[in-house]
């Protein structure tokens, strides 16, 4: 039988600890279809994101290093948001689970 203990550094751990909520790939996928944005626009373009859990989302994937923020020192300020290499790096997993949902679009646990 194979374990699955934490012990120590576990990259699957840290991947779902930074990515599994509901809005860190969809603010991913925004970023990586309209490239650098605004902060406003980010959360006009998912529609349904308080602002509240799109602060949150995007510093835990600027923690993580998958998004960049830059500060422009404007009255009022500019701040915007773009992928990383990194965040860029991870798209095609995104698009390869979208992949897979649309080929099984029936919810899981329907059965």
């Amino acid at each position: 039988m194979e374990n699955f203990h934490h012990e120590g550094d576990c990259p699957i751990r840290d991947v779902i600890s930074h990515l599994s909520s509901k809005w860190a790939m969809l603010v991913l996928i925004t970023l990586h279809s309209n490239g650098r944005m605004r902060f406003s626009d980010i959360q006009r373009s998912i529609g349904d994101i308080s602002q509240r859990m799109l602060t949150v989302t995007l510093r835990s994937l600027e923690k993580g290093g998958m998004v960049g923020r830059e500060v422009f020192a404007e009255v009022p300020p500019r701040v915007e948001y773009e992928l990383t290499e990194k965040g860029d790096s991870f798209i095609p997993c995104i698009q390869s689970l979208v992949g897979w949902a649309a080929q099984y679009p029936e919810p899981i646990g329907a059965e």
